[in-house]
């Protein structure tokens, strides 16, 4: 379906070339004052201005080509030469109808849909994820979400931290705990165990141990490294037990992520592509591109039209050990020559820009991807009351379960609150609660500019009223108790017919959903996608604060009004959907 913007803006760009004029004139977007009109069209004073004409006598000749259309019901000139649009109130109704009728609720799709693989999350195998971890994922995968239901094909990858310096500490602390294992023993090269000699509780404790003892005695320190460099080498034991940290590990991380929706489609790590790694740095001396200095091997990626410092990507450290400039190079080669993308985004911590500059500037030198096909998708901190990085009380990093066990709790208090549903079973109060903290960690993340800090607040976060994830699953609440009332009732839904203030300020709601997605889309920024929806929900409310809905009188009215409240349904759970938030069936 189309909507109402691009419709007028159809409309209005015939207008202005039947006038002789570029069609980009005729732009209409929604109107800055709503009060005043429902659109608006702003390309009379720049036209004029490129033929000499007075922009008030070109607005009234354009005014007046474009009343007879049907979705225009008047059109005003103001100020200097504005257009003020208001649409028919059978435009509306017509736009609510498509609404209901579409599968995509008025979503629409991209015009050249691409392959595109969303790398996000980035855990490290044996490491717990901390509140940091939040940001990557719920940005990633709502991106993901969000370009599948625009048409695109897209890959979700974990790109797992398993490569360095913590295998290395695992290695040697489960060596000085278990010596006699089979994976230390020098004569032996396979078949290792199947069963993993470690659990989850086991990693999550050798690591801060190794850590520790690390920190405070160089050589132990040294013992670890070089327990990488014996992994990285091809050292079978080493490989064996890598293999056993990941797949552990990926197993605690699912639950995690589980709880917030997240998933993906591959759980690949750096590890993965270390067989490539031997035969991308020859290839890139072949190239001319890798250079020798100072015992490591190098790619100069600065410029001259550089404004500040580049220093030089590592292939191979002065040790002969590769870091992440290699491994995410060599996973841009594997991408490359197995899922064959026509982009790649990067969902990382913003403070990674410089890291992701090289990497990209060194594809795009070695032919394997052009730099403009290459986006980081930098995100900011989340952060405590006193402006700083999110600490417990303790001054320690929250981790992300603690986060997600707490948000919980603060949910289940919750329930009960909004009285929609009377008494809830145990089992579906938990699975509720669940939904509840899902949908305020998602929205209170999403809900701001990707690029700038927040301010962690779980009480807020988890209000049903404001702007927030619970508000919003109350309104989808609201509509379904309603609708499920208006039917016990013998009531159903009828032909929609918009008539007063509240249902058109609802229609226009309804109608911004594609332009929301398509600019969420294009900015990579799902905060624009979040205050539709929150503005639908609030729209929503004036109606059935204004309107009696299911126990309106006149059938007619009440038809159409149980109508547009099941267009309303529809688009709030499909906008909802994308956000990664699901609303339950009552509260």
């Amino acid at each position: 379906m189309m909507d109402l913007v691009t419709h007028l803006s159809k409309v209005f760009e015939q207008a202005f070339e039947a006038e002789g004029f570029e069609n980009r004139w005729g732009a209409v977007r929604r109107s800055d004052r709503p009060e005043l009109a429902d659109f608006q069209c702003n390309g009379c004073m720049g036209a004029a201005k490129s033929k000499g004409l007075v922009p008030r006598d070109l607005a009234a000749t354009i005014a007046e080509k474009v009343q007879g259309d049907e979705a225009i019901e008047r059109v005003d000139v103001a100020g200097p030469g504005f257009l003020n649009i208001k649409v028919t109130s059978a435009a509306l109704s017509r736009q609510a109808e498509a609404v209901r009728a579409d599968d995509k609720a008025g979503g629409g799709a991209v015009v050249s849909p691409e392959k595109v693989v969303i790398d996000f999350g980035g855990p490290n195998v044996a490491k717990p994820m901390h509140v940091g971890h939040l940001r990557s994922a719920v940005i990633g995968d709502t991106l993901c979400r969000l370009f599948r239901f625009l048409g695109e094909d897209v890959t979700g990858d974990a790109h797992l931290g398993d490569w360095g310096l913590q295998m290395g500490h695992l290695i040697t602390e489960l060596l000085a705990e278990q010596p006699d294992l089979i994976y230390f023993r020098p004569d032996f090269s396979g078949p290792y165990p199947e069963e993993s000699p470690v659990t989850i509780e086991d990693l999550g404790r050798l690591y801060p141990q190794a850590s520790a003892k690390a920190k405070a005695d160089p050589a132990r320190n040294e013992a670890s490294q070089l327990a990488v460099a014996e992994m990285q080498a091809g050292h079978p034991g080493y490989r064996a037990l890598l293999r056993h940290f990941i797949n552990v590990s990926v197993e605690a991380l699912k639950i995690d992520y589980s709880f917030l929706g997240v998933e993906f489609d591959l759980w690949k790590g750096e590890s993965d592509v270390d067989g490539l790694i031997p035969g991308m740095v020859e290839d890139l001396k072949d190239k001319g591109l890798a250079k020798l200095d100072d015992g490591a091997w190098i790619i100069d990626v600065a410029r001259e039209s550089d404004k500040k410092e580049m220093p030089p990507f590592m292939v191979i450290n002065s040790r002969g050990g590769t870091g992440y400039h290699a491994t995410d190079l060599a996973t841009i080669v594997d991408r490359v020559g197995t899922l064959h993308p026509d982009r790649m985004l990067y969902v990382v911590d913003q403070r990674q820009a410089l890291h992701f500059e090289q990497v990209f500037r060194a594809a795009d030198m070695a032919g394997l991807m052009a730099e403009d096909r290459l986006e980081h998708i930098g995100f900011g901190t989340v952060n405590g009351t006193d402006g700083k990085p999110f600490k417990t009380r303790e001054g320690g990093v929250l981790r992300l379960a603690d986060l997600n066990r707490m948000a919980l709790e603060e949910a289940e208090k919750r329930i009960g609150e909004t009285g929609l549903s009377g008494d809830i079973g145990e089992d579906e109060r938990a699975k509720i609660a669940a939904l509840v903290a899902r949908a305020a960690l998602r929205f209170a993340d999403l809900q701001n500019v990707r690029t700038t800090n927040y301010v962690f607040d779980l009480e807020r976060f988890t209000s049903f009223e404001g702007k927030t994830g619970p508000y919003l699953l109350y309104a989808a609440v609201r509509i379904k108790s309603l609708l499920r009332r208006a039917k016990e009732a013998g009531h159903a839904a009828g032909e929609i017919r918009v008539e007063s203030d509240t249902e058109r300020a609802l229609v226009l709601a309804l109608d911004g959903f594609a332009g929301a997605l398509e600019q969420s889309h294009a900015k990579r920024q799902p905060h624009i996608l979040c205050e539709h929806v929150y503005s639908l929900a609030q729209a929503f409310s004036a109606l059935y604060a204004a309107h009696p809905i299911a126990n309106e009188e006149d059938a007619a009215l009440r038809a159409s009004r149980l109508g547009l409240c099941e267009a309303v349904l529809k688009q709030l759970e499909a906008g909802l959907a994308i956000l990664g938030i699901e609303a339950p069936e009552r509260m």
